[in-house]
């Protein structure tokens, strides 16, 4: 492992030892950089902004191409991330076998690929969406790439700092379907912003020894006990729950949201109050799971329900 960081250092070295790949290896290892299971998340959650910031109708061509910019910057932003963070990958089990750690393709190419299909995201949002959704695409840009990844070696704050960029997906979708900001679309955002907590600290009480290998200072790492971290796992799953209903309130959806709002809630509360008392693997994978399961689940029905 230890070569392997000095061969990410040292170019002429790396191309030596780096594997020869076919031409479909290269593409896979690309598309990977650009975490196509998250990007289709974040692209779910912005489509469902997109859905209920439209007055009647959907106009499914504006929105189509409004996912298309918005798909490619979270996979030019997830591939800078993969470069900005290519040593640190390589200390953990869990991220050694990406793209740069592995050898499958130089750094280099990675920031090529990734500063690329960002500056093109962006310029497309601008031209093809409008100039208020290119922005906030900005907001992300800085956020994410100069902001929370930094700072993940610093200071557990990190996730705090890394909930605001990421919770922007549904205003992005708001934004591009009415070009303008609003309550609604906050109310939006605020819901994503909650869910983090629950999930990400979940992932870093499974991952805490790998975290702590890298030196990046996950809560988890830094209150080895759990007792904070199962602390804030329930209280911002209370907060998500009435804050969960409030597009019923402000007439973004109906009543059947509601019932099924309050439903998936209360299960997720479930899910985090096992974890929370047991601070187990299993557990933290179960609530994992459950967020995973949560978030799509109650977009898909505010949509269908709108």
């Amino acid at each position: 492992m230890e070569e392997f960081a000095i061969d990410l250092r040292s170019p002429a070295v790396a191309v030596m030892e780096r594997p020869r790949l076919s031409s479909r290896e290269r593409v896979s290892a690309y598309v990977e950089l650009t975490k196509p299971r998250i990007t289709f998340l974040i692209v779910l959650t912005a489509a469902a902004g997109f859905a209920l910031a439209s007055a009647g109708s959907i106009n499914y061509t504006a929105m189509l191409s409004a996912m298309f910019g918005i798909g490619l910057l979270s996979s030019g932003i997830a591939t800078l991330n993969q470069y900005a963070e290519r040593d640190l990958d390589g200390l953990m089990r869990r991220t050694a076998t990406r793209p740069l750690p592995a050898g499958k393709l130089a750094p280099w190419e990675a920031l090529a690929f990734g500063a690329g299909i960002t500056i093109a995201s962006e310029i497309y949002l601008l031209v093809f969406v409008n100039p208020l959704t290119a922005l906030l695409g900005l907001t992300v840009i800085a956020g994410y790439v100069f902001a929370y990844t930094p700072l993940k070696t610093r200071t557990s704050l990190s996730t705090m700092v890394g909930a605001f960029p990421g919770a922007v997906p549904p205003l992005i979708g708001w934004t591009a379907a009415r070009d303008s900001l609003s309550l609604e679309g906050w109310v939006l955002f605020a819901i994503l912003f909650l869910w983090q907590f629950p999930h990400f600290l979940a992932i870093a009480w499974m991952y805490r020894e790998d975290y702590s290998r890298a030196g990046i200072l996950m809560l988890p790492v830094v209150e080895p006990d759990g007792r904070v971290t199962a602390q804030q796992i329930v209280v911002y799953t209370l907060m998500l729950l009435p804050v969960s209903l409030l597009p019923t309130m402000l007439g973004m959806a109906g009543r059947i949201y509601l019932v099924g709002a309050v439903i998936l809630g209360l299960l997720f509360l479930y899910s985090s109050l096992r974890a929370a008392f047991s601070m187990s693997r299993q557990q933290a994978r179960r609530l994992l799971l459950a967020s995973v399961l949560y978030l799509p689940l109650l977009f898909i029905l505010m949509v269908l329900n709108r």
